[in-house]
C-alpha cells in the first residue's frame, strides 16, 4: 500500500475543508501548496488509485436551493437487487444507493424539487420487479456533521 507523503497529508488536509470555487481549483490548491496544478493532479489519481481518495465534491444546502431529501429504505429480492439498484440510479435526485444486510437490504437518499415529483418516483420504485417493501424515512430535524481527518 502507498504510503502518504508530507504533500499527500498537506493535499488531503486542505481538500476536506478549502476546496477553491474558481475555474482552476487544483491550480489554486497547488499555489497554496508551492506547487503546480499538474502536480497537484498527478497526486490526486495516485491517491485515488491506493485507495486514500473515493470522490472530490462539494455539499449543498438541498432546502436552501429548494429540494426535498428523504432516506428511502427498499426491501429486496437478492435476484433482482443489480436491476433495481440500476433502476434507482437512474433518477437524477438519487444518492447514496448502497446495499446493506438485513430484510431493507438497498437504501439510498432522494432529493427533488417537490413533494409530488418524490412521490412519483418513489411509487415508480416501489413497483420495480423484486420490490417487496420500501420505508420513507423523512427527517424531522437535519444534522450536520462535518468530520474532517486532520492527517500529520
Amino acid at each position: 500500500m502507498k504510503t502518504l507523503s508530507a504533500f499527500d497529508k498537506a493535499l488531503l488536509n486542505l481538500l476536506q475543508a478549502h476546496l477553491p470555487v474558481c475555474s482552476h481549483p487544483f491550480a489554486k490548491l497547488g499555489e497554496e501548496l508551492g506547487t503546480d496544478e499538474a502536480t497537484v493532479l498527478v497526486h490526486l489519481k495516485a491517491l485515488q488509485a491506493a485507495g486514500f481518495l473515493r470522490r472530490i465534491g462539494t455539499f449543498f444546502n438541498s432546502a436552501q436551493l429548494g429540494y426535498e431529501g428523504t432516506l428511502v429504505a427498499l426491501e429486496v429480492d437478492a435476484s433482482a437487487m443489480q436491476a433495481v439498484a440500476e433502476a434507482v440510479n437512474r433518477y437524477p435526485g438519487a444518492t447514496h444507493n448502497y446495499e446493506r444486510e438485513g430484510k431493507y437490504n438497498l437504501w439510498f437518499t432522494l432529493l427533488t424539487p417537490d413533494a409530488a415529483m418524490e412521490n412519483a418516483i418513489l411509487r415508480e420504485v416501489r413497483a420495480l420487479p423484486g420490490v417487496r417493501g420500501m420505508m420513507n424515512l423523512k427527517a424531522r430535524k437535519k444534522y450536520k456533521i462535518n468530520v474532517q481527518f486532520q492527517l500529520k
